[in-house]
């Protein structure tokens, strides 16, 4: 029986080396109408998986499989080409042929797959109808090389997605695209992706591109599976320092004993909340958990002490605040309180946080 869209793919390397430059130990499944991200720090093996699925690498150990159809199975001899293997595949840089305008680079696509559509001079109106549900129909007879960066990945999700693939697979979708554009795009990828009935991979290094597309994470960290599940679980227990600076929650280590907590490689100690923790723990804080002042403040927190302002970005509506001293932490504030601070690199402050917001868990 052939895979259909409805169909789950699989991908399994036990322990043994992938390519000639790197191993991965690693097992997950993308269930159909499911919109799975994969995360993870530069060198984590996130490409690698990508060109793994794209038939561009082969396996040395494992297998990957849409259904009961093998894709790439070393052990049994099997290994799928790319335009076979009916995975749809939007890359990070668009990969446009130059000499093709938009509309013939996406009836190439529907001509190199293996799902018959009749002579290539029909193909053309369905390219046409594609770049048109993508946004792009104006620009269907211009070169790659006239296209802004926004309108070639549009041209790529659309080739990618007019195949009707089995496997919908976006690396990076929105980091070539000027930050103006990338809401309206994110829009578009959104809703194509929800149409598809089949698993749904997206790459990316943006949380916001993770918290709004994804329903389910997968973070890759030095070739292994650290954590996965959904977004909201892994902001509400890192597991890993990585998956903390990822979802913007505070990940400290300490030893508790008693509701204080030991800060690791520090002199410093926090109250908690929790009396009975005791032992090695993981504490959370959120950044909006901590509030920053210009002298040490008196009455309901807990938890004061000296920082050093590393550095601030503006993500949207508020200030994040990069601190040093005792350990490295972020806080969130309003434009108004970074400017009445008068944040900058190299100001000092001091931070506070409440008892009751810091959360504890075993590690």
């Amino acid at each position: 029986m052939s895979a259909t869209s409805a169909d789950a793919l699989t991908l399994t390397v036990a322990g043994g080396r992938t390519t000639e430059a790197f191993a991965l130990d690693v097992h997950f499944t993308l269930a159909p109408g499911v919109t799975t991200a994969l995360v993870g720090p530069n060198g984590a093996g996130k490409s690698t998986i990508v060109d793994l699925l794209a038939g561009i690498t082969r396996l040395h150990t494992g297998h990957i499989s849409i259904g009961d159809r093998d894709l790439d199975a070393p052990a049994n001899n099997v290994f799928v080409p790319s335009h076979l293997r009916r995975c749809g595949i939007a890359f990070q840089q668009p990969s446009l042929i130059d000499h093709l305008s938009a509309a013939d680079n996406v009836v190439f696509a529907l001509a190199a797959s293996d799902r018959p559509r009749g002579p290539r001079r029909a193909l053309r109106q369905p390219a046409l109808d594609w770049l048109e549900r993508v946004g792009v129909a104006d620009v269907a007879d211009q070169l790659p090389a006239t296209l802004s960066g926004g309108q070639a990945q549009r041209v790529a999700l659309a080739r990618a997605l007019a195949t009707k693939p089995d496997v919908l697979v976006l690396d990076e979708p929105l980091s070539a695209v000027d930050i103006a554009v990338r809401t309206d795009l994110r829009r578009v990828i959104a809703e194509h992706m929800a149409q598809h009935r089949g698993p749904r991979l997206i790459i990316s290094h943006d949380p916001t591109d993770v918290f709004v597309l994804a329903d389910n994470v997968v973070v890759l960290e030095a070739g292994r599976v650290t954590q996965s599940g959904s977004p909201t679980a892994l902001r509400r227990a890192p597991a890993t320092q990585f998956v903390a600076d990822f979802t913007g929650v505070n990940l400290i280590r300490g030893v508790a004993h008693r509701g204080r907590v030991e800060i690791e490689g520090t002199s410093s100690v926090l109250m908690i909340a929790d009396t009975a923790a005791d032992g090695p723990v993981h504490l959370r804080v959120a950044p909006n958990a901590l509030s920053l002042h210009r002298v040490q403040p008196a009455g309901s927190p807990r938890n004061t002490w000296p920082a050093t302002v590393v550095a601030v970005e503006q993500l949207g509506d508020i200030r994040r605040v990069h601190l040093d001293r005792p350990v490295s932490l972020v806080a969130d504030v309003t434009p108004g309180a970074a400017a009445d601070l008068e944040l900058a690199p190299g100001s000092e402050v001091w931070v506070a946080a409440k008892a009751t917001e810091v959360s504890v868990a075993p590690r």
